[in-house]
């Protein structure tokens, strides 16, 4: 098993590394057209598919620091591509919300990123395709659900 577990943590290493790299993100904006940072994207996504959502649960969502998660909305209102406004629910508190401009941009990314996707997969059999999404869905629930243990705990235990 620890040579298959080794194996599969340095392929994990290395698909974070290549999704968090800036210059792939470069890359997928520039073909995209648009222009938005990295972590910007990000927060974009998850208010279009969440939203609209405060600061405080966005930074929670996006497991991003809250003084990051406000500098990058800041950038994004800037940019048009987000707004704040008093939730209807309770006006004390801000959310934030996409706009038709931020939408399109969200769009283009994703439109993107789906193209290149089929474009990788295209060689893999339906069936391939179809155990690696529910695979990779099953790691990332298993994931999170579990909880890292000492060394010493899991010696003993």
């Amino acid at each position: 098993m620890g040579n298959t577990t080794d194996g599969i943590e340095r392929s994990l290493e290395m698909l974070f590394r290549l999704n968090a790299s800036r210059k792939v993100h470069t890359r997928r904006a520039a073909a995209a057209g648009v222009v938005v940072s990295p972590p910007g994207a990000v927060l974009l996504r998850r208010i279009q598919e969440d939203g609209p959502l405060s600061l405080g649960d966005l930074s929670r969502r996006t497991e991003m620091d809250p003084a990051a998660t406000s500098r990058q909305i800041r950038q994004l209102e800037h940019d048009g591509l987000v707004v704040r406004r008093p939730s209807a629910a309770d006006g004390r508190v801000t959310v934030v919300r996409v706009t038709p401009r931020g939408a399109a941009v969200r769009r283009r990314l994703a439109e993107v990123a789906q193209a290149h996707m089929d474009g990788v997969l295209e060689q893999w059999s339906k069936a391939d395709r179809a155990a690696l999404a529910r695979l990779l869905a099953r790691l990332v629930d298993d994931l999170r659900a579990s909880h890292y243990q000492s060394i010493d705990e899991e010696r003993a235990g």
